[in-house]
């Protein structure tokens, strides 16, 4: 497991953490970031490289997992489209549930949004940004891979 921080506990849940470290089965690669993806018709190389030693290493690898934060960075626009109390962006059918008018707009066309649209008709979100994506589960599923 690449990690660009110098240990997981800057960005992720203590439970979490401990489940990583504690499996024998993962190798935690801090302070390091990766440099390359390589293969033919699919993947079959990961390189990175340690930023405190300047060590470059590759492995063969089949799949690439990237998790790039758990947290949105949707500040700048609360009070543009309606946001959940956790500043992910409310879309689609769960824009009605939990719209707050005194601080989230609120959907304002006679037909219903479209599945990824926000509360401003027109502009949509798509990816972890968005209520409800896959962060929903990711938890759950960290749970049942990590014992």
């Amino acid at each position: 497991m690449v990690v660009r921080a110098a240990d997981l506990a800057e960005s992720m849940s203590r439970y979490l953490t401990q489940r990583i470290i504690g499996n024998p089965s993962i190798e935690l690669l801090c302070s390091s970031e990766l440099t390359g993806l390589a293969g033919e018709n699919h993947l079959e190389e990961v390189s990175w490289i340690n930023k405190q030693t300047g060590q470059v290493r590759s492995v063969p690898a089949h799949h690439l997992f990237i998790m790039t934060g758990a947290s949105p960075n949707t500040n700048w626009l609360l009070g543009l489209v309606a946001l959940d109390e956790k500043g992910f962006i409310l879309t689609g059918r769960d824009l009605p549930l939990a719209v707050e008018p005194d601080q989230n707009p609120t959907w304002p066309l006679s037909r219903p949004p479209l599945m990824l649209e926000s509360s401003l008709p027109g502009v949509f979100a798509v990816g972890d940004v968005r209520a409800g994506s896959i962060k929903g589960w990711l938890r759950p599923l960290a749970k049942e891979l990590l014992p």
